[in-house]
């Protein structure tokens, strides 16, 4: 394996037969063609100016007033939702897809819907029955748009917890959780076993219409997987906030006791979030405690994307900030629990699987280094992810090199996608704001394109 793995980095790197490190200088861009690189341009412009996310819904709602629903959907189209989306049908999917896949890229789908923390249930049971439709036929779509699967049989897509249960609940759940004693009737083999019986499932803490709720989000939960399991499609669930985040984790802990047996390593991984303070403890007590335990362990690493939130929920309630004091913090969290991860995947093999969730070209030089020094390979347990219209210079360059890189594609039509992108912009506002290399780089090829075209324009 380890000779595989060397062979395959000489033939990514230079000659001389050591590491060398990916150029992120966007050389791999001869790969789209000049229209895409123009609208990749021009979106990440608009995006990278503050008014425009910060206001976002607002100015969507002014377009189709001023412009019509058919005018203003065409502009998005063309431009947002063509930047950051697959697509709405199955077929634009797939044809999505197939374009990454040419690219040396791989797909990671998001149903774009979840339920606000400070919002209303949308509509009871019924609406989370409509969402667990949802999420079964983005396994089946996960399964079925891939032409040919990759080598290692890695099928992935994203869940978003919210969308399956009450942020309501998870908040009783999460106060409960964090008072002492709460251990036993609130264990992850509990819910387990619930899951697999289908028996009531009563907690204390918890009003009969919570405990009936509790019951049908376990349901709900345990279907998603079992079916995901079958289809051999592995479910990376999404980190939330910090006041939500305890209850989540025990719901993952619980999936991950019932379907990361010892056998064809995790189908369920959780994500951990780096701008945390108590991240790498946390990761660090759920790697050695899945190492005991003979299961397999799946992580998702990423740095946080709730900053602004977070903070402002810990002044209004007078608690200790949870977030890392400053960026250099984060990074440096960030690279401890790499660390930690590519050493666990170093011992444990395909037990143990990583996602390294980042635009930070430094953290995926620091990964591909580290990887190198281990032996794993290339296109082993660990993979890189970053967002689909995003940072194409680095996934590119990966990408081409022989990694696996996977690209977080949301989907599903207009109504419900932009909204969901504009939030997801405003919690990544570092990131798009970040991305001038990307644009310059755009800009270079660009230009060099059109000197070409100049060049061989007859005189």
């Amino acid at each position: 394996m380890l000779r595989t793995c060397r062979v395959l980095r000489s033939q990514a790197g230079s000659s001389t037969g050591g590491w060398q490190p990916l150029s992120f200088d966007g050389g791999a861009f001869h790969l789209k063609g000049t229209g895409e690189l123009t609208r990749a341009l021009l979106v990440l412009r608009l995006c990278a100016w503050p008014p425009l996310v910060t206001h976002g819904l607002v100015l969507q709602a002014w377009s189709q007033r001023l412009l019509g629903s058919r005018l203003s959907g065409a502009f998005l189209r063309a431009s947002f939702y063509g930047q950051f989306v697959a697509g709405e049908t199955a077929e634009e999917v797939k044809g999505c897809v197939q374009q990454l896949q040419t690219l040396g890229l791989r797909p990671l789908l998001a149903v774009p819907i979840e339920e606000e923390p400070d919002s209303a249930v949308k509509a009871g049971e019924a609406w989370y029955e409509g969402n667990l439709s949802a999420m079964l036929r983005c396994v089946d779509m996960s399964r079925g748009v891939l032409e040919t699967p990759s080598p290692t049989g890695n099928i992935l897509m994203q869940l978003k917890m919210t969308a399956l249960t009450s942020t309501r609940l998870c908040k009783e759940l999460t106060s409960w959780i964090r008072k002492p004693g709460a251990s036993l009737e609130l264990s992850p083999e509990r819910l387990a076993e619930a899951m697999d019986s289908g028996q009531d499932l009563q907690i204390s803490c918890l009003n009969a219409q919570q405990n009936q709720h509790l019951q049908a989000s376990l349901s709900r939960l345990h279907r998603v997987v079992q079916h995901a399991r079958a289809q051999r499609v592995r479910i990376l669930v999404d980190a939330e906030y910090t006041f939500l985040n305890p209850a989540l984790c025990l719901l993952v802990d619980a999936l991950a006791l019932r379907w990361n047996g010892p056998g064809g390593g995790p189908w369920v991984w959780n994500t951990y979030q780096a701008y945390l303070k108590d991240t790498h403890e946390r990761l660090r007590r759920a790697a050695e405690a899945a190492d005991r335990a003979g299961r397999a362990f799946g992580v998702k690493l990423v740095r946080g994307a709730y900053l602004d939130k977070e903070r402002e929920v810990a002044r209004h309630q007078g608690t200790e900030d949870p977030i890392q004091p400053n960026y250099e913090a984060t990074n440096q969290s960030y690279s401890r629990c790499l660390e930690l991860m590519l050493t666990q995947v170093s011992h444990r093999g395909p037990m143990c699987h990583l996602m390294v969730a980042s635009h930070n070209e430094e953290s995926v030089h620091h990964a591909t280094k580290r990887m190198w020094d281990l032996g794993i390979p290339l296109d082993g347990p660990v993979c890189f992810g970053q967002l689909l219209g995003m940072c194409d210079h680095v996934s590119l360059a990966l990408g081409q090199a022989g990694y696996a890189v996977y690209k977080s594609i949301p989907y599903g039509s207009l109504e419900e996608v932009i909204p969901y992108l504009i939030r997801r912009a405003q919690e990544n506002r570092s990131v798009l704001q970040g991305a001038r290399k990307e644009q310059t780089l755009l800009s270079q090829e660009l230009k060099r394109r059109l000197l070409r075209r100049g060049l061989r324009a007859p005189h």
